[in-house]
């Protein structure tokens, strides 16, 4: 299956052309570290690129001190990570390890430089991906957790940190590592804890406070301008935001939740074009993250549109539930659906703590060698069965229905139907959960009467929702609360609303197609439209 970069073995000594040299040395400043200077502090902005023309630099563990890595950068390289395209914050700590040169290139002018020299943004934006993709793999992150198993407030961190390709380490309370973590922050061993790097002790565990640590969750001045906002970072709204940027539209992407949407929650795709090996919806969406950032798109999260109001001169204000708010030109709404509640008494109560509505690496970890439920007769739900079957004991499809040829692609009912480790169960549905502070059972109805089956984990991959609420009465809406279109909302455009400068694209949209492809081509149709609307 892809994956989200190259491998940085194959990337390490990619050098820069002659001339890419020349250019960075003629935009920066030659700048001296002695052995044992810090180039870069964990939590500090990515405020520059850095080139090194003689010397080492080394990655430092803070909570030992010493190398964290055998391998360092020398002469020809380059010190960067992905925050540089997004305006965020060095997530490892690098300093001089002898006496070292460099060129520093002040960040707005290295993105003015990549804009004009596609071939030199090429190899920076891979070896960058390369980098997260290793910092992602390796285990060695920054971003330290502790007893997410004991704490529904570090779960939610952990499912932000992995949703959003945050690279993190998760240590169990009472284990050894974690033990380690503590004595060298100077905190108790028996309490569930946060660390970025290791002098920063998160106080308020939460996915926004993480954000602002890493940079994610920028502060943006009251009623700044763009071009375009678009509201939802699924497939749809990433699309839109590369092809936005490519345009020259200053646009912002703004998600309450993180990159990917209902997508992210797919561990494999095989059926998107270009991938014949499939790809999980996550690294497909943190590829388009990373391609919109390349053009000058911006992206911010989690932050939640609270409510939309249209001004005297034709544009829009955003109101976020922060307090802050920002101006656009036009709105491209991509806040897709999300899956149904079931009616069951202490769902809410269980959910991230045996309820969940996404099936990946994070949730799975909860899962081995057990008996897991699987809730749903769609794609995601089949999808979210054969990743568990990998992991789980046994997985148990529920569905509602007499079939799944109606609902779910044929290669993959086919595959659920042959493999031993999942079993379907068609007229099917959970009516009683068990459990004190986590889920230990499910009671099942069907045609043979009830019974309860012990399981840690119920994955609820059920109907669609659209996101609208807060859009109050601005555009017209269809029966099921998805936004109205082209003709159907008296509009000349296929993805504008009933209100001109608002458009909808991806699942959000009434009569559109639920597959990623789709939003992915709708995402970046709607552009040229926005760019009218803009410009007239």
């Amino acid at each position: 299956m892809e994956s989200i970069g190259r491998d940085l073995n194959e990337m390490q000594r990619m050098p820069l052309a002659p001339a890419h040299v020349g250019a960075i040395r003629a935009a920066g400043v030659q700048k001296c570290y002695a052995a044992g200077e810090w180039l870069a502090e964990i939590g500090t902005p990515v405020d520059r690129f850095v080139y090194v023309e003689a010397g080492e630099v080394e990655v430092v563990n803070p909570f030992t001190g010493e190398r964290l890595r055998p391998s360092t950068l020398g002469p020809t390289q380059f010190m960067a990570e992905i925050p540089l395209l997004s305006g965020g914050n060095w997530s490892m700590a690098m300093r001089a390890a002898v006496d070292t040169r460099v060129v520093e290139v002040p960040r707005d002018r290295i993105l003015h430089l990549m804009s004009a020299i596609p071939e030199m943004s090429d190899i920076i934006i891979t070896v960058l991906a390369a980098r997260r993709r290793r910092q992602l793999e390796s285990g060695d992150a920054m971003l330290v957790l502790v007893g997410e198993e004991k704490d529904r407030a570090i779960r939610q961190i952990t499912e932000f940190a992995a949703r959003n390709r945050i690279p993190h380490r998760s240590h169990p309370l009472g284990s050894a590592q974690a033990a380690e973590v503590a004595t060298s922050c100077g905190t108790p061993q028996d309490r569930p804890l946060v660390v970025f790097g290791r002098d920063l002790v998160v106080t308020d565990p939460t996915p926004e406070t993480i954000a602002r640590l890493l940079g994610i969750e920028q502060d943006l001045p009251d009623d700044a301008e763009f071009d375009v906002l678009i509201i939802g970072a699924g497939p749809a709204g990433v699309s839109a935001g590369v092809y936005a940027g490519a345009e020259g539209l200053r646009a912002l992407v703004v998600d309450e939740t993180a990159i990917g949407g209902q997508a992210g929650t797919s561990s494999r795709i095989e059926n998107y074009m270009g991938f014949p090996t499939g790809i999980s919806g996550g690294d497909l969406v943190w590829r388009g993250e990373i391609q919109a950032m390349k053009f000058g798109t911006r992206f911010v999260m989690p932050r939640r549109v609270a409510s939309l109001e249209q001004l005297d001169d034709g544009g829009f204000c955003a109101h976020f539930s922060n307090g802050q708010r920002i101006r656009a030109a036009s709105v491209v709404v991509a806040t897709g659906v999300q899956y149904r509640r079931l009616p069951l008494d202490r769902l809410v109560e269980l959910e991230g703590a045996g309820i969940y509505y996404a099936a990946t690496e994070s949730e799975a970890r909860f899962c081995r060698d057990a008996d897991v439920v699987v809730i749903g007769g769609g794609n995601s739900a089949g999808q979210a069965a054969m990743y568990l079957s990998r992991v789980a004991r046994h997985v148990r499809l529920l569905v509602r229905g007499d079939t799944l040829a109606t609902s779910m692609s044929h290669y993959l009912s086919s595959r659920l139907e042959a493999d031993p480790a999942i079993t379907i169960e068609y007229g099917a549905k959970v009516t009683e959960l068990h459990g004190d502070t986590t889920l230990e059972a499910v009671t099942i109805r069907n045609d043979a009467g009830l019974r309860t089956l012990p399981t840690c984990a119920m994955f609820v991959m059920v109907g669609a929702v659209p996101n609208t609420h807060w859009l109050a009465d601005l555009v017209a809406l269809d029966d099921k609360g998805f936004i109205l279109t082209g003709a159907s909302a008296g509009a000349t455009s296929a993805y504008a609303t009933s209100r001109p400068g608002i458009f909808a694209v991806g699942d959000v949209r009434s009569g559109s197609v639920k597959r990623v492809a789709s939003s992915v081509g709708e995402g970046s149709v709607v552009i040229s439209k926005v760019w009218e609307h803009v410009r007239t």
